[in-house]
């Protein structure tokens, strides 16, 4: 039986080259260190819908670098630099500089993108141009959809947790011009693979072990992982490993410390990779994260604490078929179960019919169950190159909260909700100047109630989109896609008073569930351009560009609306009388979710870098702006459209490229009161900036020093939508060593290709 080659299956799947890398030492290409675009090289693709048989690439002895390759936009391998959307990637090589410590700083300097997280929960939102909570961006990771919400006073209605030392890939599209990843992605799709045994074992051995220390002063703070992987045969690859993460409480700018910003972290991960026939892969996956910390809602003297126990568990099983000469069939898979359970004790705060009393529990508990599946068939068509994708998924959410003692379940009620559908995609290439995508999808949705009662409905959304390569440097693209958000169990079902009755005057009223609710429809206008230039000043410089503009309007858009007369009197069981009492608190009635308005949001992205080996220069940014379109909140701008921000990083390589210094700055706008609605939640920010500093020493393959310096100028700044300051100074170090041995079954390796 012949071996797939390693480093075949990792492009194919559009995954990191960083295995490749490890055969040829770590003097990969540093570019981009800290604006989140990936490493500049030499272009070796072929064109969409070309058979790959003919798209092939051979390695000899000397490592040949390529452009990241990627799926996430069109569900084909494609480069980075080549895909006709806002699609933003970061490779481990570019995370073992970053040492991410949070989850937040893995989309660090990413273009329309931002992850939200308060500093006393480990729990990480993602924001993409503007959308965010109760699905609007689809968050997946190892094939998983991550779908947590603990709707509160802040952040959580769509939250996940993630250990950032494991990941290897993130791949990012913007926009709900991916409609081929399910429902609810009208914000976006964030996908992110951790490490693997292509990731540990050196090319042409049976085993290798990788462990990594970190230390971190402004806490202070400490990372461990060993992981270890082991070739058994020719066609059976095992994966085991662990990491632990602790953090004192940081200071923040000011040197103030800033309470409850400690946690403590555990994780374990085992894969085993099967290869029963030829080019036919089945991996299983088991990660396990468990995280310790103690949170609330705001930081207030008076605010109320909870003692937080969070354990995120999957199980993902993969099926994967991919033949370089198989034109026919090109076949990914996926089954997954998912769940968060976050156990809560009150730990602070007054006794109240609302939170409970000190030392009562409440937990919070979803399980995800779902599969995905597509194919992909190649052919020719006269001058047309051509690539057919059809797919399905599916996706059920059980919610399971449990508060007896305070609201906590009145706000996150309980229930199940299935999702679905499925669809079909053609792209094709008409010579080397022009691309043609067009895709449909059918979803469908079922939301029911734990006490019955629910919502339903189903939808066709169509995209298609339009390249042009006037030149081989240039490409220019516009973009007409719709999505479909079906409403979450929270949205739909939420009811109960806030308080509960008898409480604090001035701040009573009653959610109403709206089990009637429709679904988001995102319809997104995008144009772009993607510029790749090599030999542009000096032989072996690069330049890679990519820039669009958008416009997403949203239809149904779904919002908390209060309304009611707030001397009338409120019967939360219409069929018990005797339960009604009146309002007469000043503030409106009811509060409830509605399809009332429509929203328009818009903006514009760039990231961009240039790398003459010797030094390198990266920039990325985005302006953003959103506002309700229709109803009768007409003109009122949307609160979660994020700051505008711009980020440059400057680089050098010394010593036959080993060391590797680069200076980063960020420069994030305020947000004024005159940008939020009069309603809003969140609190204006002030402007910022921050400096940041990177080295990498690399003596050997085998051996990588990190040093960074971040937030040097210690500014004290809070980050928009967040309520506690961000950490200030903070010095962190980090040793990576790999080592391994044995030799492969079979030497014989085939060629390595890039569909």
């Amino acid at each position: 039986m012949r071996m797939a080659s390693r480093q075949g299956r990792i492009l194919s799947n559009g995954h990191s080259l960083s295995g490749v890398a490890r055969a040829a030492g770590w003097g990969v290409s540093w570019l981009a260190l800290l604006a989140a675009v990936p490493a500049a090289a030499q272009q070796a693709s072929s064109p969409a819908g070309e058979p790959a048989s003919t798209a092939q690439v051979v390695l000899s002895d000397e490592f040949i670098e390529l452009d990241p390759v990627t799926v996430v936009a069109t569900r084909t391998t494609e480069n980075w630099i080549d895909t006709l959307a806002g699609v933003s990637v970061v490779r481990e090589d570019q995370l073992e500089m970053i040492m991410p410590s949070r989850t937040a700083d893995l989309f660090r300097g990413m273009p329309g993108v931002t992850a939200i997280q308060n500093g006393n929960s480990s729990q990480a939102s993602i924001n993409i141009r503007g959308l965010q909570d109760f699905g609007r961006v689809a968050v997946i990771v190892d094939g998983a959809r991550q779908n947590f919400t603990q709707l509160g006073h802040a952040n959580g209605a769509g939250s996940f947790f993630l250990e950032p030392g494991l990941i290897a890939d993130v791949d990012v599209v913007r926009g709900p011009v991916s409609n081929i990843y399910g429902s609810g992605a009208i914000g976006g799709v964030v996908t992110m693979r951790t490490k693997d045994a292509d990731d540990i074992i050196a090319e042409g051995k049976s085993w290798g072990v990788e462990a990594d220390a970190e230390a971190g002063s402004n806490g202070p703070m400490g990372y461990g992982s060993v992981l270890g992987a082991a070739r058994v045969g020719e066609n059976v690859d095992l994966f085991v490993g662990g990491t632990y993460r602790k953090q004192d409480a940081y200071d923040d700018g000011n040197g103030d410390v800033v309470p409850d910003t400690d946690y403590e972290t555990w994780t374990g991960i085992a894969k085993a990779t099967f290869r029963p026939a030829d080019f036919h892969e089945i991996k299983l996956t088991g990660l396990n994260y468990e995280s310790q910390y103690t949170t609330s809602n705001d930081e207030s003297a008076t605010a109320t604490q909870y003692g937080t126990e969070v354990a995120n568990r999957s199980v993902t099983a993969s099926w994967n078929y991919e033949n370089p000469d198989d034109n026919l069939f090109d076949w990914r898979s996926t089954v997954y179960w998912n769940q968060v359970e976050q156990d809560q004790v009150k730990v602070s705060g007054s006794s109240n019919p609302i939170t409970g009393a000190v030392g009562d529990p409440r937990s919070f508990t979803i399980d995800t169950v779902g599969f995905d599946a597509n194919n992909t068939s190649r052919f020719s068509w006269g001058d047309w190159n051509n690539a057919i994708t059809v797919g399905g998924d599916y996706f059920h959410d059980d919610v399971d909260n449990i508060d007896e003692y305070g609201f906590g379940e009145g706000y996150n009620p309980s229930g199940d909700r299935g999702v679905g559908g499925a669809f079909v995609q053609w792209k094709g290439n008409y010579s080397t100047w022009l691309e043609a995508i067009a895709a449909v999808r059918y979803d469908a949705y079922s939301l029911n109630a734990e006490g019955g009662g629910g919502t339903s409905g189903d939808r066709v959304s169509p995209k298609f989109t339009l390249g042009v390569t006037p030149w081989s440097w240039l490409t220019v693209y516009g973009t007409y896609a719709e999505g479909y958000r079906a409403p979450s169990v929270t949205e739909a079902l939420v009811s109960g008073p806030h308080p509960l009755p008898f409480n604090t005057p001035g701040t009573m009223f009653y959610f109403l569930p709206n089990p009637g609710l429709r679904a988001e429809v995102g319809k997104n206008k995008e144009v772009g351009i993607n510029i790749k230039q090599d030999d542009l000043f000096t032989a072996g410089d690069k330049l890679r560009i990519k820039a669009n503009y958008y416009q997403n309007d949203v239809d149904d858009y779904i919002e908390l609306v209060e309304f009611g007369d707030p001397t009338s009197t409120i019967c939360p069981i219409p069929s018990r009388p005797s339960m009604c009492f009146p309002l007469n608190m000043g503030v409106p009635g009811y509060a409830q979710y509605q399809n009332v308005q429509e929203a328009r949001l818009k903006g514009f992205e760039f990231e961009g870098v240039y790398d003459a080996r010797k030094w390198f220069l990266g920039l990325s940014g985005q302006v953003s702006e959103g506002e309700v379109s229709a109803g009768p909140d007409a003109g009122q701008p949307l609160s979660t459209i994020q700051p505008d921000q711009l980020t440059t990083t400057l680089g050098f390589r010394f010593l036959d490229d080993k060391l590797t210094l680069a200076v980063r700055w960020t420069a994030v706008a305020a947000v004024k009161a005159s940008d939020l609605p009069t309603n809003s939640v969140y609190e204006p920010t002030d402007s910022f900036n921050l400096v940041s500093l990177y080295a990498g020493y690399q003596p050997n393959e085998n051996t990588l020093w990190r040093l960074s310096v971040e937030n040097l100028l210690d500014e004290q700044y809070t980050q928009y939508q967040t309520f506690l300051p961000s950490a200030g100074l903070t010095v962190k170090a980090g040793l990576t060593v790999r080592f391994g041995g044995g030799e492969v079954a079979s030497a014989a390796q085939p060629a390595r290709y890039v569909k």
